[in-house]
Parts: C-alpha cells; structure tokens; sequence
C-alpha cells in the first residue's frame, strides 16, 4: 500500500502564494506520473497540473503562468508553487500519483486525502 499526505493549504489573501506539498510513502519501487487536482464545492474534481518521472509538465489553462509543478524524486514528493492566486482557486487539492509497487508490476493510483486552499477577495 502507499500512502499520500499533502500539506500547506490555507487562507490566503488574493494575489498571495501557497506552496503544496504531497509526499508519498510505503510500498514503491517507482513512480510515474504525479499530479494536482483540485475540487470547488459543487464542482466536479479536475486537473491543475501533472508532471512524469521525466519532468514533462502540463497545467490546466487557468493556472498556466501561475502555477508550477515540481517533484523531488528522492523524496517521492510532489509539489504545487500556487502564486497570484484569486478566489476562483478556492478548492480541496488532492494529489495523485501513478505508482509502481513492485519492479514488473502494473502502475496503480493512488489518491491523497486532500487540503482546503481558500482564497478571500
């Protein structure tokens, strides 16, 4: 199994900056893809930003320019530079990644627990 725990939500002011963490643990040998998605209240979840094991990134529209994924794979942690940020970004983040348990085994998904990032006009 693998657990994923993010950190550093909160309240912010808009035009401030907050920094996601999500640092995966347990059962890897590697992983793949990681991303950030977030979901507002009555919203359906969506995609923010995602990175590969090689650094490839790509970010929804409404966050390019203000956002930036990074990964430390090391650490097996991810994590989401949010700057500028505006009341639209108001949402739970959840991070994910794309695990491999065991070297030759499928990649499996895991999902974090989620943190709240409100941002007040």
């Amino acid at each position: 199994q693998v657990q994923l725990v993010e950190s550093g939500g909160g309240l912010v002011q808009a035009g401030g900056s907050l920094r996601l963490s999500c640092a995966a643990s347990g059962s890897i040998f590697s992983i793949n893809v990681m991303g950030w998605y977030r979901q507002a209240p009555g919203k359906q979840r969506e995609l923010v930003a995602r990175i590969t094991s090689g650094d490839s990134t790509n970010y929804a529209d409404s966050v390019k320019g203000r956002f930036t994924i990074s990964r430390d794979n090391a650490k097996n942690t991810v994590y989401l530079q949010m700057n500028s940020l505006k009341p639209e970004d108001t949402a739970v983040y959840y991070c994910n990644a794309d695990v491999i348990n065991v070297r030759g085994w499928a990649p499996s998904l895991y999902w974090g627990q989620g943190t709240q990032v409100t941002v007040s006009s």
